[in-house]
């Protein structure tokens, strides 16, 4: 469980420069989140608060709210409680906009009683109009030669201060901003950072001039983002902001409100939620959508309204009795991130946490680009793994740092070393895996810049996953081939191929003479092969006596493939018998039971044992889990197994003086 901080404030009421809700609303309407009566009657006037520009140059990448963050902007007078910026400064440099050098140093004032690190904080000396800097705030983006800009656009608030605070940050960065004609608000704007993005209709609405295609057009040439979904507003609020009710954890996680059936949104959500559902994400695969509890009554319960900063989530909490649930929607959703629930009485519904900060990229971010294999696929002897690995810092990414690591059913990760390709690509293998298994893996590179990057972002806690699939078609009986003596290295051990289907299989290949040591089919079938439903085609697998084998159990893979896929089965050596010669007969008969085993397995013995009896576990791989020696009690030997031991098929081996016997055992946790 990821500790959770429970963050705390008052509102100050009685200082002008911190008003936070205006006494009079009609007449301070720079205090309003929507457009007040007199902003609706004022126009924008963009000859004086944006200019347009051509955009950015080659293949754009829009920053995502999940990427590295090198600052995150507030404003003063604050929006948020001093004890969030506290939070924040412990990891991130929290950068704050204020008027001028007044300001700024009754910030650090309040800023050295509340005990904030004043090492991670610094100012933008700019004048403001509102505390909405996700609304107004810059979007950064990376042209194609990885040069860090800042898209600007006209913020639809007759708010000159604030319309202009995306060229100073321009400015204050020492980065290229660009003009993107198209009018918006950063609360109605998400994006995945490969490629999507999303508002509501409230984008089209707010461009009567433009077309639809025309909008598109702009998010696209601007901001690299082709697929651009524009959606209704299940809040039906006035904002319309699709950050009221909707998020992006990553590229393919989607974080959704819900309503409880009596409301009469209630469809409106579950459509929402369904549509996202079924479409792409930019994985390729589905959206993996995760929904909080947002029912909307007193007190507020604002909690897709969070901020991704970095390893850390700040999520708005406002002492409402599904502030518990929704953090624990958040931990489920994002292991391996530190869950912070922020208590306000300054939140609402439709303007929280998340529209009063704003994330500023890490300009020299090192960025791995990964479309991850997910989902259950079909069985190959090994997985090829491309990405590219991006230093923005213009640093050299370390040749011998690029690596997948990955584990199979729960087990401990192994990884392999990715190679460079051409430019930022690298590939890699994963191997050794079997039909039924479970992989999971993540990716990860350094640089010279002293940056160490993840994808997915979090790393293992949070890895990519897949299941081989169990294929239809083809069975084998026995599951595998164990050779334990000379003489049934010689004479050979039969494998039988089983069409488990009612329809006929065509055998098109079935692959001998194995690797880690020298197998053969005697007498392999004349292939190309139809194998009728329900048919079986019977083998003898025999195996040349090796010079030298050192240690347990070697193993190799017999593969048979047809047009519905490739099958495998483990050819395998005990070699530890074989270099031992110990041939001598088994005078204890050991039967073992229960199996499937659950907490430990136990094994009756029909005679007293001979010295010593010792037990081996090993996964199919040939990997040795377990070597420990037996106590007898009376004709009965028990073992726990251990807590750690994942469910699986494992080889067993159990010796006393007399000789060895072996099989497979099936753990069920």
């Amino acid at each position: 469980m990821y500790m959770r901080f429970y963050v705390s404030a008052i509102i100050w009421l009685l200082m002008a420069s911190s008003i936070l809700v205006a006494q009079d609303q009609k007449r301070d309407y720079r205090k309003l989140h929507y457009l007040s009566e007199e902003e609706m009657n004022s126009k924008v006037d963009l000859s004086r608060d944006f200019t347009p520009t051509d955009p950015p140059s080659g293949i754009i990448r829009n920053v995502a709210e999940f990427d590295q963050m090198q600052s995150v902007l507030v404003r003063y007078p604050f929006g948020v409680p001093v004890e969030l910026i506290r939070e924040m400064a412990e990891n991130t440099l929290v950068t704050t906009i204020v008027a001028n050098a007044g300001e700024q140093q009754t910030v650090i004032n309040t800023y050295t009683n509340s005990n904030v690190n004043l090492d991670n904080c610094a100012f933008l000396i700019a004048p403001s109009d509102s505390y909405w800097v996700r609304d107004y705030g810059p979007w950064f983006v990376f042209d194609g030669d990885k040069n860090p800009g800042i898209v600007d656009f006209p913020y639809n608030r007759p708010r000159p201060n604030d319309n202009n605070i995306p060229s100073a940050v321009a400015e204050n960065l020492g980065i290229d901003l660009y003009g993107m004609n198209l009018i918006s608000t950063g609360g109605n704007y998400m994006c995945d950072g490969m490629g999507k993005a999303a508002s509501t209709d409230l984008v089209w609405e707010e461009n009567p001039g433009l077309t639809q295609q025309q909008v598109g057009d702009y998010v696209s040439d601007y901001l690299g983002n082709p697929t651009y979904t524009v959606t209704s507003d299940p809040l039906g609020d006035y904002i319309k902001h699709i950050d009221c009710w909707g998020k992006f954890l990553s590229p393919g996680k989607i974080l959704l409100g819900q309503v409880p059936p009596t409301d009469n949104r209630y469809q409106d959500f579950e459509d929402m939620a369904n549509y996202f559902a079924n479409t792409n994400s930019s994985y390729g695969y589905p959206y993996e959508v995760v929904r909080v509890f947002t029912p909307g009554t007193y007190p507020n319960t604002p909690y897709t309204n969070s901020l991704i900063l970095n390893k850390k989530v700040f999520v708005p909490i406002t002492g409402s009795q599904w502030d518990d649930e929704a953090l624990a929607v958040y931990e489920e959703a994002m292991p391996g991130y530190e869950i912070i629930g922020v208590m306000y009485n300054g939140w609402e519904n439709t303007d929280a946490l998340h529209c009063r900060t704003k994330g500023i990229a890490d300009l020299g971010m090192l960025y791995i680009k990964h479309y991850p294999i997910l989902g259950d696929i079909y069985y190959s002897d090994h997985y090829e793994i491309t990405a590219e690995v991006i230093a923005y810092s213009g640093e050299s990414v370390y040749q011998d740092s690029v690596f997948i690591y990955y584990r199979t059913n729960s087990g401990d990760y192994t990884h392999t070393l990715m190679t460079q390709v051409d430019g930022d690509t690298y590939t890699g293998t994963i191997t050794g895996i079997n039909q039924g298994d479970l992989v999971e893996y993540y990716l990860f590179a350094a640089d010279a810049s002293g940056r160490r990057s993840f994808s997915p972002y979090i790393g293992q806690p949070d890895p990519f996953e897949f299941q081989v699939a169990t294929l239809p078609g083809i069975d084998f009986n026995p599951d595998s081939v164990l050779f334990t003596t000379m003489e049934e290295m010689l004479i050979g051990l039969p494998l039988h191929l089983v069409n488990n289907t009612s329809s006929g299989l065509m055998i098109s290949s079935i692959t001998e003479m194995g690797e880690e040591f020298l197998w053969y089919v005697e007498e392999m079938p004349q292939l190309p092969l139809f194998l009728s439903g329900n048919d079986s085609l019977s083998l003898n697998i025999l195996c040349e006596i090796p010079v030298k084998l050192i240690g347990d159990i070697v193993v190799d893979t017999l593969y048979v493939t047809t047009v519905s896929g490739v099958y495998a089965v483990p050819i395998m050596i005990d070699s530890d018998l074989l270099i031992s010669g110990n041939v001598e007969k088994q005078k204890t008969e050991f039967i073992l039971y229960p199996n499937p085993a659950s907490t430990h397995i136990q094994f009756a013995m029909s005679a007293p044992p001979k010295g010593e009896i010792h037990l081996s576990l090993y996964r199919l791989t040939g990997e040795l889990v377990v070597k420990t020696r037996l106590q007898a009690n009376g004709s009965v030997c028990r073992y726990e197994l251990p807590t750690d031991l994942s469910s699986g098929t494992y080889l067993y081996e159990i010796t006393d003086g007399y000789g060895r016997k072996t099989g497979r055992l099936v753990v069920i946790k």
